[in-house]
């Protein structure tokens, strides 16, 4: 899934990386996405054609810019989200916490190590922003959270560089 997203992302906006460092903005962005995050920004530099370690730099400091935001922010969002008129907005709020509902177990059971490992292992639904939205709404400390969150980004960056370095590449030369 992420692939067909990246790739549609690429598509949309593929202009952009014919300027002067486009390919590093294109992947700065995705980076920065929900549910793509890191993730799919190293399988849009991957396909780019980009060097490893710049995409990495470059992966991880998107991923990890939203981070204190959500931690810090996310539940006075909500809040609003959940009280206000418009039935979009309120139907984005229903969403995200079924979402907080759906994975809130595995992270008030392990507390700090189980964020870590929501945050870390790349799996369809897990990520930063979820992780942090989960720690927001249960409350936890948020300097522990920001480091579990922390942790958990790098863990998901060495599996990710090696799969869309190495199979992805692969697969594409």
């Amino acid at each position: 899934m992420a692939n067909k997203l990246v790739k549609g992302i690429i598509n949309i906006f593929g202009g952009i990386t014919s300027m002067a460092f486009g390919k590093e903005i294109l992947v700065f962005i995705i980076s920065l996405m929900p549910i793509l995050e890191l993730r799919g920004g190293l399988i849009a530099a991957s396909l780019l054609g980009m060097d490893p370690i710049p995409s990495y730099i470059i992966s991880i400091i998107g991923n990890i810019l939203p981070i204190p935001f959500i931690l810090w922010f996310m539940n006075s969002i909500l809040n609003w989200m959940r009280n206000c008129h418009l039935k979009k907005i309120k139907s984005v709020a229903k969403w995200l916490d079924k979402k907080v509902k759906k994975h809130r177990g595995s992270i008030e059971k392990y507390g700090f190590w189980g964020l870590v490992l929501f945050v870390g292992v790349p799996l369809p639904g897990t990520g930063a922003w979820t992780g942090c939205l989960i720690a927001s709404v249960l409350e936890m400390d948020k300097k522990k959270s920001l480091i579990a969150a922390l942790i958990g980004v790098l863990m998901a960056s060495i599996i990710m560089m090696i799969l869309s370095f190495g199979l992805i590449r692969g697969i594409i030369n």
